[in-house]
């Protein structure tokens, strides 16, 4: 069986479509003039299935809904799309499951790109409301979004009533912590590596210079990070472990694909590039980054050796500005409080280091806060790409979803909360279900 189509289009985008400036430039000025092509938007429905498609309040959207419709509703949240003023719609990934078995589904493009969550959330509400008109009022309506519209999920959830279950896959449900886990990458690297730190940097200067030199001095052999490493190297290795999720299986495998595919400025600068912003985010003014009370460790000891006490001294402390984590309401990147009333299930790669399984960590933190752990499941899968789920994986956990939203039946899951669970050899296995890029095999 062939893999989602949609899990490798995100991942092209997050190696070809992301750059510093469009995570971290600020925004200003007048809106850009983001356009609907809409001859791109019909699309062939599936046999036994009516397709729908054209623009609501400034997003295209598509919709399908099968003869034997059983009422319920499905909706996609697309993943990044970039900086581009052209707004695209995905088919939802599950329709050849969804359609069969009598699930209608409804996809926006939202109405503007770049990384705004509040645009996304508002806008697949819009459509879900929008298909009462098209075609019925739904008995359930399902939420279900990858990478950045995981965080779309996850907020969406917050903030309207509108949906009885969700699946975040791959997402940044861990909102601002995603940010400051690209800001510890290039502090620490740049601490490491040169023996002092600093934020923001000179783009120019810190690609063209301080990169190189981190990489010469953390790598045993010359010209071979990240796949030789010397001590302060497999220090510096072992600590973006940490700070990504954890002890776990799947990290060295992930650590050298990630660290060895090409960025916009050269080869091996994917995650290095995303030190070279200056810590805004889009529309929203003001640092969003911090470091400030972050504490690095080089080792397992959760003791602070010598090193790590120095490195805790000397690295680059950034305070994030008050106005850019808002606790309540919907920001351009909204804080994800765990408040969530509906059954949520979350699916993430182990060596997934573009949006890192502390992702995962920090949601099940956040959710257990609010006292709602018993309506959370997540599960790891073996691999280190981006988004990158089989078929089997991704459609189960929907039919485990429906399952728990219309019989009360909680499926099982992996336990993120804890360390020595996460450490285990087996992590992962349980719920693996087909071949994964550079995934550890299980025993």
């Amino acid at each position: 069986m062939k893999r989602l189509g949609i899990m490798s289009a995100v991942f092209m985008l997050a190696i070809v479509g992301i750059t510093p400036a469009s995570v971290a430039g600020a925004g200003g000025g007048p809106p850009p003039d983001y356009f609907v092509d809409e001859e791109a938007l019909p699309f062939d429905a599936l046999a036994g299935a009516t397709a729908y498609w054209g623009v609501h309040k400034g997003a295209g959207y598509r919709i399908e809904v099968p003869d034997n419709w059983n009422g319920d509703l499905v909706m996609w949240a697309h993943g990044f799309r970039g900086t581009g003023l052209e707004l695209t719609v995905d088919n939802h990934p599950l329709r050849s499951l969804l359609i069969p078995l009598g699930y209608a589904w409804a996809s926006s493009s939202y109405s503007r790109n770049d990384y705004d969550i509040s645009v996304g959330v508002k806008d697949t509400h819009a459509l879900a409301k929008r298909f009462n008109g098209i075609v019925a009022q739904p008995d359930k309506v399902y939420i279900t979004g990858v990478s950045m519209g995981g965080h779309i999920t996850a907020v969406s959830l917050e903030q309207y009533n509108t949906y009885d279950g969700a699946i975040a896959a791959c997402g940044v449900v861990g909102d601002h912590e995603l940010f400051d886990y690209f800001t510890d990458f290039s502090l620490a690297g740049q601490q490491l590596g040169t023996g002092s730190s600093t934020f923001p940097v000179d783009p120019a200067q810190y690609i063209g210079v301080t990169v190189p030199t981190i990489k010469a001095n953390l790598e045993l052999v010359p010209n071979t990070f990240p796949f030789t490493l010397n001590s302060t190297g497999k220090a510096f290795k072992q600590l973006v472990e940490l700070q990504s999720g954890g002890d776990r299986p799947n990290f060295d495998e992930a650590f050298a694909f990630w660290n060895s595919i090409d960025g916009n400025t050269g080869p091996g600068n994917f995650l290095f590039e995303f030190g070279a912003g200056d810590g805004t985010l889009p529309r929203a003014p003001g640092v969003a980054v911090d470091n400030s009370d972050t504490v690095y460790q080089l080792d397992l000891d959760p003791t602070l050796s010598p090193a790590e006490q120095a490195l805790n001294d000397d690295i680059f402390r950034v305070s994030a500005d008050p106005q850019t984590r808002r606790p309540q309401g919907l920001a351009q990147v909204p804080t994800i409080t765990g408040d969530i009333s509906v059954p949520v299930i979350t699916l993430h790669n182990l060596g997934d280091l573009f949006v890192p399984v502390h992702n995962e960590v920090v949601y099940g933190e956040r959710v257990a806060a609010q006292g709602n752990s018993d309506l959370l499941v997540q599960r790891a899968i073996r691999g280190v790409l981006h988004c990158d789920f089989t078929p089997e994986e991704f459609g189960t956990a929907f039919i485990d979803l429906v399952t728990w939203v219309e019989a009360g039946v909680k499926p099982d899951g992996d336990d993120f909360l804890d360390p020595a669970a996460v450490a285990d050899p087996l992590f992962g296995c349980t719920f693996t279900d087909g071949f994964h890029f550079l995934g550890t095999p299980c025993p």
